[in-house]
């Protein structure tokens, strides 16, 4: 379709669109005229999605004697009417049931009659009335008592049954959910998923915490800070880009094994990986390193596979990861060389060599950045998204990694790794720094190429009280439901995903 007709079917799409809005605001007028008000309950005694599965029996007779009465309630999808029998589609939030009336077989009451008439696709009803089975073997309730619990004044789209156009589908994620099953499914899954993971948590004695999510001075790294405004304390503050140094703060002070699911904020790209708005899940623990918490991860998210397919394996786009297999490791050269057969391990040891590299990749290098920086620019441009099978890459160079702990053989690397699936990184660990002189250095060193020079020396005044060995985890929940769900989109997974104005 080209943009004249998307214009002209958009046009004609609209004029329908106000003519059954007026259409439907005059019977909600005729229905008020009449004295009619909306209950404020209705108590309904069954899901739709419980009764198909409960008496779907094969053997009609059998509901002949069960002479089951039921009251339902949700939202008119379908309307059909033949002579003076009607079948109306409701949809409540497990599923949908058909509903039947017929005027000849048991009349309504008057007022009652005029209500079902003004009834619309969208309304939402109440139902009560007997099972029985159709001439189609479709199990189907006798509408003895119709309420009308409230009236849609706007139609549900065109094609209701799927919504295709993705921006109204994030927009109005309301029609969405009420056209499309699979997506609400996604959701639902999503909310099991964090519930699974806060449950294998407890399960190992971490306790969540809560920490701060306004914060004085803005932290993660290099990224870039929302920023607000504290009337009372007349002071600009900036919405957390990580809870890192505050859940740090607490192992300080004595706690050993914690997390927090926690919503973060990075005023950024927006793309089909990255929202401003996210969640993650870190996790810090006293008297380890980073090789404690690689093992914890495999097997949480092996975990998660479990509990939510009741199997070892999970289909993702075009593949099967199977999770009865150990997880991939390789450290970032060798993950370099592996999926670049013109680069050697000799070209990665060679600043000039890995410079002239990354220009014919047409990376933009930065006089200031070593070998370690180069190196890990290289990696993404070239490593991350073929990552496809779940792979933690680690010897992460020290110029990246501003508070993972210097490795103790090799002074250039830290004990870091991050984990990806699906082509995208889903994880981030390390033994994390505990020299608090350090630990202020790269803080100084990171600030150089940031345009606010604030670092957070109240973080370093703690560290000054002693961190114990502690490795730290952080798991980006919103990526790794993709991956759980299926989704190719970092939208499809966010309820209400930041989206862009739209153009007038």
């Amino acid at each position: 379709m080209n943009i004249e007709k998307k214009k002209k079917y958009s046009k004609k799409n609209k004029i329908i669109e106000n003519n059954e809005l007026k259409n439907r605001k005059k019977k909600l007028n005729d229905l008020k005229k009449k004295g009619f008000n909306f209950p404020n309950n209705f108590s309904k005694n069954y899901l739709s999605k419980k009764i198909l599965s409960k008496y779907n029996l094969k053997n009609n007779d059998s509901l002949k004697l069960i002479n089951l009465s039921v009251k339902v309630a949700g939202r008119i999808i379908q309307k059909r009417t033949m002579g003076k029998s009607t079948f109306l589609k409701l949809q409540d939030s497990k599923g949908e049931i058909q509903i039947y009336y017929s005027q000849s077989s048991f009349p309504l009451k008057k007022n009652n009659y005029i209500k079902f008439k003004k009834s619309d696709i969208g309304d939402i009803i109440g139902i009560k009335g007997t099972l029985f089975k159709t001439k189609t073997n479709e199990l189907t309730i006798h509408c003895k008592k119709f309420v009308l619990l409230n009236k849609a004044l706007r139609p549900l789209p065109e094609k209701w049954h799927g919504l295709v156009n993705k921006e109204i589908r994030y927009r109005k994620r309301y029609i969405d959910f009420i056209s499309n099953r699979k997506i609400k499914n996604v959701f639902e899954k999503r909310a099991k998923i964090i519930s699974t993971i806060r449950k294998y948590m407890k399960n190992k004695k971490f306790l969540e915490v809560e920490t701060p999510m306004l914060h004085d001075i803005p932290g993660g790294a290099i990224a870039k800070p929302f920023i607000t405004y504290h009337n009372s304390l007349n002071k600009e503050m900036y919405l957390r880009i990580a809870p890192e140094l505050y859940l740090k703060r607490l192992i300080v002070g004595g706690f050993e094994k914690i997390f927090e699911i926690n919503r973060n904020f990075r005023n950024e790209g927006i793309s089909s990986r990255h929202n401003p708005e996210f969640t993650m899940m870190e996790m810090y623990v006293a008297y380890t390193d980073y090789k404690y918490v690689m093992k914890f991860l495999e097997n949480l998210i092996k975990y998660i596979s479990k509990k939510l397919n009741n199997k070892n394996k999970l289909i993702y786009k075009n593949y099967i990861f199977n999770f009865k297999k150990k997880f991939q490791k390789f450290t970032m050269k060798e993950s370099i060389i592996k999926f670049n057969k013109n680069i050697s391990k000799k070209d990665l040891e060679n600043i000039n060599t890995i410079k002239k590299i990354a220009i014919l990749l047409k990376i933009k290098i930065k006089e200031k950045w070593k070998i370690g920086k180069i190196l890990t620019e290289i990696f993404e441009k070239t490593v991350e998204k073929k990552l496809i099978y779940p792979t933690f890459i680690t010897e992460y160079p020290i110029e990246v990694s501003p508070l993972a702990k210097t490795n103790n053989y090799k002074k250039e690397i830290t004990d870091r790794f991050e984990f990806f699936m699906g082509g995208y990184e889903i994880a981030n660990g390390f033994s994390e720094l505990n020299d608090s002189k350090e630990q202020k250095k790269r803080f100084k060193k990171q600030n150089k190429n940031k345009s606010n020079k604030t670092y957070d020396k109240d973080y370093i005044l703690a560290l000054e009280h002693g961190l114990p060995p502690t490795a730290g985890l952080g798991i980006g929940i919103d990526r790794l439901i993709m991956i759980f769900t299926n989704q190719k989109n970092i939208k499809d997974v966010i309820i209400f995903p930041t989206m862009r104005n739209i153009k007038k």
